[in-house]
């Protein structure tokens, strides 16, 4: 009897531990699956070995990570609407002749693009929220028939009740309306926000679903974008999302500094392609042959391309765009965004063109709003300041803009930031336009803001020891930050 109970207590006690076995090989099997992924699918070196290392080094907390994060790339989405005639007419989708005919300096960006550049637009900057929201809220006001709205973040505070109460009050008036907002950006929303909207016939997805065997709803791919379309004559683009604090209403944040844009002509027919691909992809529904794809052309207005980037593209389209704009400067290239954690192209594309002798900064924010980014930044910085870069710190508040001035011709404004996270996961949305004047508006506009910014002269061996370690550490992260 005695030998018995002894036999049953060992095996109870080998069975905890044969489980702990199983799990362990398990773990190790996972591990190394997800190390041959990452090293086969990774689009960077860098960002294979990182996940690698991460992967052996932790992988009871690598592997579930790598599970939500480690996708990079998903099944084009360029859907069939693009083949309707009313929207290849109304985009002028290029031929081969049509990008040939493109201005040198706007080439490349027509190519990435897979659209011409327009002319006939006007663009007008809308500095900071007030100037921004007010603008959007007139537009809104002024629809006829339709109004397409898509924000990465969308809160139920001040702003977004009042968001919300223009787009009811145009649903009720017979403007059809139709919102988009991204399931990460947007988590907080409650469902009481949204059942106000649907209730005003406004029709607004829940960014939550999932269609079938759709990748896209993937937590690391997230839709960055923030336009709105009225009519298919009026179009805003830029910085802003719908929170009080892009009003600079957050003590903690103090004064928001952000840009957006006001565009009216053939580049609005590019944006509103962007939005009725995201909607298909988000509902299924195509709205192409419904919407007007005729905008007026405004007379001496300017060249305008719209770049819309993400990860379904053939190519990195957002680390392209950037690396192609500081390639094409021939006497400077300033880039406002709130975070600099470049790839190793952009990093060299960079260095090479101060060394080269054109003027390079890059204006960012001195305040944190993310540690990891902002940490990971400083572990450029040097490098960079050592090739002749300047690396201005706005003070005022915090710098959300995402804003490239090349030379004194050149100005792209839209969604993306300077990081692996807009290069390779978002979707955003950059506008390119060629034109001196608006070139000149946006120089003043940037001179302001380093008005308001310190130069960074400090090196990383002078910093704090935390920041020096901190630093360190993040940039071993870039490639998938």
């Amino acid at each position: 009897m005695g030998s018995r109970v002894a036999a049953t207590s060992d095996e109870e006690g080998r069975v905890p531990g044969s489980l702990t076995a199983i799990v362990g090989v398990a773990l190790v099997a996972a591990a190394a699956y997800c190390v041959w992924s990452a090293v086969s699918s990774a689009r960077t070196p860098q960002g294979a070995v990182a996940w690698a290392i991460f992967l052996v080094a932790a992988p009871w907390v690598a592997v579930p990570a790598y599970a939500v994060l480690g996708q990079h790339k998903l099944r084009p989405h360029r859907m069939s609407h693009r083949r309707s005639l009313a929207v290849t007419q109304g985009i002028g989708l290029p031929s081969p002749d049509d990008t040939a005919r493109a201005s040198e300096r706007m080439r490349v960006f027509s190519s990435l693009a897979e659209l011409p550049s327009m002319p006939g637009n006007s663009a007008d900057l809308l500095i900071d929220g007030d100037a921004t929201f007010d603008t959007i809220f007139e537009a809104i006001d002024a629809a006829e028939r339709y109004a397409l709205v898509q924000f990465y973040t969308i809160e139920d505070d001040d702003l977004g009740r009042a968001f919300a109460d223009h787009l009811v009050a145009a649903a009720e008036r017979g403007v059809k309306v139709r919102l988009l907002c991204d399931r990460v950006g947007s988590y907080g929303l409650p469902a009481s926000y949204r059942r106000r909207l649907l209730d005003a016939g406004v029709d607004f997805p829940d960014p939550a679903s999932r269609r079938p065997r759709s990748s896209r709803s993937r937590i690391n791919f997230r839709n960055h974008r923030k336009t709105v379309i009225v009519d298919g004559h009026w179009a805003a683009i830029g910085g802003h999302n719908v929170a009080d604090l892009y009003l600079g209403r957050d003590p903690q944040m103090g004064h928001w500094r952000d840009t957006h844009l006001a565009l009216r002509g053939p580049i609005v027919s590019q944006l509103q392609l962007g939005f009725v691909q995201d909607w298909h992809w988000q509902t299924g529904e195509e709205l192409g042959d419904a919407l007007d794809w005729s905008p007026e052309t405004v007379p001496g207005g300017v060249d305008a391309v719209t770049v819309l980037m993400g990860p379904a593209d053939k190519h990195d389209t957002g680390a392209l765009f950037y690396f192609a704009a500081i390639t094409r400067a021939r006497r400077r290239v300033w880039i406002a965004t709130p975070y600099v954690v470049p790839d190793v192209d952009t990093l060299s594309a960079l260095k090479s063109a101060a060394l080269d002798g054109c003027d390079v900064r890059l204006l960012m924010p001195a305040r944190v709003d993310h540690y990891l980014p902002w940490l990971a930044a400083f572990a450029f910085f040097d490098e960079l300041r050592e090739a002749g870069v300047q690396i201005h710190r706005y003070r005022e508040g915090f710098l959300h803009q995402k804003v490239v001035l090349v030379d004194d011709d050149l100005t792209g404004i839209g969604t993306a930031n300077l990081d692996n996270r807009s290069f390779r996961l978002n979707f955003e949305t950059m506008v390119m336009i060629e034109d001196p004047g608006f070139a000149a508006r946006t120089e003043a506009m940037l001179r302001l803001d380093m008005e308001a910014s310190d130069l960074l002269e400090t090196p990383l061996a002078q910093q704090p020891l935390w920041m020096q370690v901190g630093a360190r550490l993040a940039r071993l992260f870039a490639p998938v930050l």
